[in-house]
């Protein structure tokens, strides 16, 4: 109850006072907001001191003394905020592994003057926001159908429009509204293709007369940045490995190996040399990160553990899924006709550059809690594998569920 109170005041804070121009990410701001602030509101429900100071702590073990029956032991607390930190955190993730999904505009020339449209809505919860494309003047649209995926809302069109649409406009009604991207892609017949990134405080474009390599430059390693860092199953992996792997150089060696494995096979299922269906390998990604727990948990008790000892084959093993698993992401993208190369090595660049930028997150946060003094209950090292754990096998269930 608390977590859907905590969201909808976000949800009214943003559309008051948040301004347009940085919106749209806003929702990173509020997970943050949910990861510190949450946990200390629930501590201070229960009466908890969140003061640091020396006079504080004092009380804190006097409260603790005088209220024997409570659990609560001298320097707990840190420990019960980060618990609950993580579980604020993860739970909800528990319904969906990519927090934001672009919509997506697709229109294909198919002759001179007629055009297939479709228009792909990503549903929040089981609404799809309000928002429609605006094509430019005289281009007419008959809907022909319409349907309801788990995740999306899609209507398609046939289009007609008297002239070229190179160098016309294209918006999207009530995106100024919304938290969501629109991808749009525009292929015509004599395959030159478009690629626009739509977002809340740029809600129009201009078709360009010419293809231009540095905007596909631009907007492949920008989704390739957003798609790994809002893909919470992809970074629950890599964070398994931190976990395991001691010493730079060995998780320099593992990284690379994870980030090579997925590059070919990203590549060869982009250019259609292996078919995977995707529903298998979303599952086994999810199966990955179970795998990784479990691993760390073997570790921690001082048992025998494949990946703490060859870490680089277990990441390149299943760095190889992991790499379809992007491959069915970037499909629905979609890649400019004539730049597929270059827009699949500026996609797998964008999902490095955010693999650095977690990693990097993750050694920040390792470095303030080792600073952080007080004795250490011998519970606290479950946490984060028991959630990770907990998280994988809901997704798990819920993809081998999906095969049917």
């Amino acid at each position: 109850m608390m977590v859907k109170w905590f969201d909808g005041l976000m949800a009214n804070v943003t559309a008051k006072f948040i301004p347009i121009e940085i919106r749209n990410k806003f929702w990173l701001v509020q997970k943050v907001l949910r990861i510190f602030i949450l946990p200390i509101f629930q501590v201070s429900r229960l009466g908890m001191p969140i003061s640091s100071s020396s006079d504080d702590c004092k009380q804190e073990a006097s409260v603790v003394r005088r209220r024997p029956d409570n659990g609560f032991k001298s320097g707990d607390l840190k420990h019960r905020i980060f618990t609950l930190s993580i579980f604020f955190f993860t739970l909800p993730f528990l319904t969906f592994a990519h927090e934001i999904r672009p919509a997506y505009l697709e229109i294909k020339q198919t002759n001179e003057t007629t055009y297939e449209v479709l228009w792909k809505i990503p549903l929040l919860g089981n609404k799809a926001p309000k928002i429609d494309p605006i094509l430019p003047d005289n281009f007419t649209l008959e809907q022909i159908d319409d349907e309801f995926l788990p995740d999306s809302y899609i209507r398609r069109y046939k289009g007609n429009y008297p002239t070229e649409l190179n160098g016309q406009k294209i918006s999207i009604k009530g995106l100024d509204l919304t938290l969501v991207d629109v991808l749009v892609q525009i292929n015509l017949l004599d395959e030159s293709s478009y690629t626009l990134l739509l977002q809340p405080d740029k809600a129009e474009a201009t078709i360009p007369k010419e293809p231009n390599k540095w905007e596909v430059i631009q907007l492949y390693i920008l989704l390739g940045i957003e798609h790994i860092l809002i893909g919470i199953d992809h970074l629950l992996f890599v964070l398994g490995l931190l976990l395991l792997v001691k010493g730079i150089k060995p998780l320099i060696q593992t990284i690379t190996a994870f980030t090579l494995a997925h590059s070919i096979t990203l590549g060869v299922a982009t250019f259609d040399l292996i078919k995977v269906p995707q529903a298998p390998v979303e599952a086994v990604i999810a199966l990955s990160i179970v795998f990784l727990a479990r691993e760390y948990i073997s570790v921690k008790e001082g048992k025998e553990s494949l990946t703490a000892k060859y870490p680089w084959i277990v990441a390149f093993t299943f760095g190889l899924l992991h790499g379809f698993g992007f491959a069915g992401a970037l499909s629905e993208i979609g890649f400019p006709q004539k730049e597929v190369p270059l827009a699949l090595l500026t996609f797998n660049i964008g999902v490095e550059l955010g693999q650095l930028i977690f990693i990097g997150i993750v050694g920040l946060l390792w470095m303030v809690l080792k600073k952080i003094n007080g004795p250490q209950p011998s519970w606290s090292w479950k946490v984060l594998p028991y959630s990770m754990g907990i998280i994988a096998s809901f997704w798990l269930v819920e993809r081998v569920v999906a095969f049917w």
